[in-house]
């Protein structure tokens, strides 16, 4: 049996697990409140904090570093890198507590994890980090040479699906074509050849559907001319485009529930941004398909959004007639994370090195 402690950063929390092979035994959430963040200036200056944190559930849970076989964090901020479960090295820790490729609390992930397995001196790993890059060459281009489409993107919950439904067909995953929707408050669609994500929409930056609080792709001479209007800033022009954006923009809330409830209450025009939502979703997996020239397996919808039946309904009428649709709603962060790990350790997959 492999003990593994998985470690999850977010913006104002801390998710912790111990699973023992692929079954989680403890699970918690440690939400921190904006006043004990504020006093931190940068994410990595709240290493101590959240490290106290850790060793605080571990001791209510009767444990220590040393009764684990390895410690899993959440991969943050990193230069593009081909799929898969990465041991933590020093290079890894330096880029991410200088923010090198971006400030954000998953870049807390790979040193929390290291920290903890020093003290039994084993590894510490991180998972298919938002930053994989697996995209084939030409999905790379954009209609200029000074642009290139990026890959960012929910790589860790897309990958755990796509396993998932394989295992359902009774395949390998990596002798399947899916397009795999995850819609939560980005929304990244991925086509998924044999194994590899071989296109993505950056799911971060403005490209894609849109979403709960982000644009998505949006008319460019008139994003151009509300640029150079002078009525806002750069860092206002950012928050329409992520934070500020989609449902936040039309409907003031980021909460799908609350536009569900809207629609159910007869308020046309929520119905009808939502319906614009659940189309644009699915051109883009349509338009994904298209590099498979019809040889389609499933198409996969996931994440939060994947929960409402309204909204799986509106993208299934439009695009099962490409390929059976499969629903798995959610997104076992934390389940991916042990897992990725658990095929290190038990020799199904060799752990790469960060370079």
């Amino acid at each position: 049996m492999k003990r593994i402690l998985v470690i999850n950063p977010g913006s104002v929390s801390t998710k912790l697990a111990v699973f023992e092979d692929e079954k989680k035994r403890i699970s918690i959430t440690l939400h921190h409140s904006s006043e004990e963040l504020s006093k931190y200036s940068t994410v990595y200056s709240q290493f101590t904090f959240r490290k106290k944190v850790i060793i605080d559930f571990l001791k209510e849970n009767k444990l220590s570093p040393r009764d684990f076989d390895c410690v899993v964090g959440r991969g943050g901020l990193l230069h593009p890198l081909e799929s898969g479960t990465y041991i933590v090295n020093e290079r890894m820790k330096e880029d991410v507590k200088n923010a090198r490729y971006g400030e954000h609390a998953s870049n807390l992930g790979a040193i929390l994890a290291d920290e903890i397995a020093r003290e039994n001196d084993g590894p510490a790993f991180i998972v298919d980090p938002v930053v994989v890059d697996e995209m084939v060459d030409f999905a790379r281009l954009s209609g200029h040479p000074m642009f290139e489409r990026k890959s960012i993107f929910h790589a860790l919950n897309q990958k755990a699906v796509g396993r998932d439904v394989a295992e359902k067909l009774g395949k390998r995953y990596e002798d399947c074509n899916f397009v795999i929707a995850h819609m939560g408050g980005g929304i990244s669609i991925g086509a998924h050849m044999k194994g590899k994500i071989v296109d993505i929409n950056n799911a971060l930056n403005g490209d894609g559907p849109f979403t709960p609080e982000r644009c998505g792709t949006v008319p460019v001479t008139q994003l151009l001319r509300l640029c150079y209007s002078g009525k806002y800033t750069y860092e206002e022009m950012k928050k329409k485009i992520k934070g500020k954006g989609g449902l936040v923009a039309h409907l003031g809330t980021n909460d799908a529930r609350k536009v569900l409830k809207m629609i159910e209450a007869g308020d046309r025009h929520a119905k009808l941004i939502f319906e614009a939502l659940t189309y644009q979703v699915s051109k883009w997996i349509c338009k994904m398909a298209t590099i498979f020239k019809g040889d389609v397996d499933a198409i996969v919808l996931t994440g939060g959004l994947a929960y409402s039946e309204w909204v799986v309904s509106s993208i299934r009428e439009r695009v099962e007639f490409l390929a059976p649709v499969e629903v798995i709603p959610g997104g076992d962060e934390m389940r991916a994370l042990a897992l990725g790990a658990l095929r290190v350790l038990r020799g199904e997959e060799k752990a790469k090195v960060y370079e």
